[in-house]
């Protein structure tokens, strides 16, 4: 029902910035709450953000809060995380999920798609 591509992942130093977008195939964008998580190899996918249905709420995690920004233009169908001063732990393939709910979940399980992911490689 709903497709998702993640773009914009590369190699970046430290402290660097970069920008993920995550585009639905369809229009249906608006009807689902967004997240954000990444997995590193040989770990759990981990929660990074969400944002809701509207734009007006997003949540992070401690991890990157303060350097990390979700946002959406659902007239797009695309969602951003604008990721700030990157460190090495960042490095990940990060990936984008939608949910039913409203204003999204920390919990994988709460996500209805996936999309295949972006690399994140953050140099020390």
């Amino acid at each position: 029902q709903v497709q998702l591509v993640e773009s914009g992942g590369g190699l970046v130093q430290a402290g660097g910035s970069l920008r993920l977008s995550c585009a639905a195939s369809r229009r249906t964008l608006v009807t689902y709450a967004m997240g954000w998580f990444r997995q590193a190899p040989g770990k759990e996918r981990e929660f990074v953000g969400t944002i809701s249905r509207s734009g007006g709420n997003t949540n992070y995690a401690d991890s990157v809060k303060g350097r990390f920004t979700i946002s959406r233009d659902n007239a797009k169908n695309t969602v951003y995380l604008q990721m700030n001063s990157l460190k090495p732990e960042d490095t990940a393939v990060y990936y984008c999920a939608a949910s039913n709910g409203i204003l999204g979940s920390s919990r994988r399980s709460e996500y209805d798609y996936w999309g295949q992911g972006t690399q994140v490689t953050v140099a020390s």
